[in-house]
């Protein structure tokens, strides 16, 4: 190449069945638009060459500015503040108006955010009607998901979701019930009755107090578990387009409410290898017993027979940074609470899978689920309440990335495309001549 020639910003694929050849234009972050593919044809009636890709493993359906992950470097940024910086320094609801907002709030914005989340956190009595429907044994989540899609009957507006206002009254009444919802849900499968939130308290700690309080005696948080439930809630606000993150836009996409989407969402992450994952850590930590078994469990782990549950990520090749900074919180809850005896068992598997190669060549390093369900356990949160533990604060994440799509003119209604295998078009047959 001549050196007054500056390279072109495209790609040329050769179609080898044709000869043809096309130039793609590449795009910042180095992709391809899959539209430009179409233009790759045999014959001209042909619908065009499409993109398979399972589990869009390596397709971007979106452009964001709200959460960079990157899986090589073991980074996680909101709005371009690492992880590490805002939960040492910020709050839950701090970090909610960054991601929801873009920049940091003042004092003043952030006093306002409060209480306007703060005013929203009563819900209808009626939905205690719904709730009294359930099962005393009614799972949390499957009560939490129908409640949640139930306030889109008693917020009529919220399908205005053109109105820039109105979406973020939605956002703020459904940051403010979401504690609320799931204490009563708790309440409920314990048959113990509903507390009422106490909005002179923080948001954690009056979650704390819904969900902990017996009779009229005062329930007092104790700061360090306060603080590291806060923690905690700052570490899986977003986490960029997951799994029920890509729910959340794509029923969005239909212009619904957000009640609605976000119910569709925590459906996702309802399921074992979403947010139920750190209850899968417990089970295996638990089915160990103690440290004399690890050995023949992880040989069982090498010869494929059993998944070592917390270890690896679909993003995320090095030590996932929210895993070392849980790390670090569950010191300070077991001071409080004591050690949960299972850490010691957690502590020699993440020893061993960071020191041998079989696991380091994997990327089988501890992510956010490893120690997540320790303090849960620890602070006295039954299994069935962990994935509404984490659907609470990831609540933020997909309100965020929901607005974010409704106002990004690019975005259409999610319809994508299939690789058609079955049969040929065939006649029907008569049930008698079959």
């Amino acid at each position: 190449m001549s050196q007054n020639r500056r390279p072109k910003n495209t790609l040329t694929v050769t179609d080898n069945r044709t000869g043809r050849q096309y130039e793609l234009d590449v795009h910042e972050g180095d992709v391809v638009r899959a539209m430009d593919l179409r233009q790759i044809k045999v014959q001209d009636g042909d619908f065009g060459m499409m993109a398979y890709d399972p589990g869009f493993t390596n397709t971007a359906f979106t452009t964001s500015r709200i959460t960079d992950v990157d899986g090589g470097r073991g980074v996680l940024e909101y709005r371009g503040y690492p992880i590490e910086q805002l939960a040492e320094g910020s709050s839950f609801l701090e970090v909610a108006y960054l991601i929801l907002k873009g920049e940091l709030p003042t004092t003043e914005q952030l006093d306002a955010f409060v209480h306007d989340v703060t005013f929203h956190t009563y819900v209808h009595e009626n939905v205690l009607t719904i709730l009294k429907g359930f099962r005393y044994d009614a799972h949390a989540m499957g009560m939490m998901i129908s409640t949640v899609a139930a306030l889109s009957t008693f917020y009529p507006e919220a399908k205005e979701v053109e109105d820039p206002e109105n979406r973020w009254a939605q956002i703020n009444r459904l940051i403010a019930k979401m504690p609320t919802l799931a204490a009563f849900a708790y309440r409920h499968h314990r048959g113990l009755p509903y507390v009422y939130p106490e909005n002179e308290l923080s948001y954690t700690a009056n979650f704390l107090n819904m969900l902990f309080r017996i009779g009229g005696r005062e329930y007092e948080s104790n700061p360090v578990l306060e603080r590291a439930l806060d923690v905690l809630f700052i570490l899986h606000a977003d986490h960029e387009q997951n799994c029920s993150t890509t729910a959340m836009r794509v029923i969005g996409s239909s212009r619904v409410d957000p009640y609605s989407a976000l119910a569709g969402a925590m459906a996702a992450l309802y399921g074992p290898l979403h947010g139920g994952a750190n209850e899968a850590v417990l089970r295996m930590l638990t089915e160990i017993g103690t440290t004399d078994n690890i050995p023949a469990f992880m040989d069982s782990v090498r010869r494929g027979e059993r998944r070592l549950m917390g270890f690896g990520h679909r993003v995320y090749k090095a030590y996932d940074p929210r895993a070392a900074i849980i790390k670090r919180t569950a010191d300070d809850v077991f001071s409080v609470t004591g050690r949960n005896p299972l850490l010691e068992i957690a502590l020699e598997l993440e020893k061993i899978a960071l020191g041998e190669e079989y696991f380091v060549k994997r990327n089988l390093y501890p992510n956010v689920d490893f120690y997540s369900g320790l303090i849960y356990q620890a602070m006295g949160f039954p299994v069935e309440l962990f994935p509404v533990l984490f659907a609470i604060p990831r609540t933020v994440g997909w309100l965020a990335q929901w607005q974010e799509m409704v106002v990004d003119r690019e975005q259409k209604i999610a319809r994508p495309r299939q690789v058609f295998l079955g049969p040929e078009r065939r006649d029907f047959v008569p049930p008698d001549e079959r």
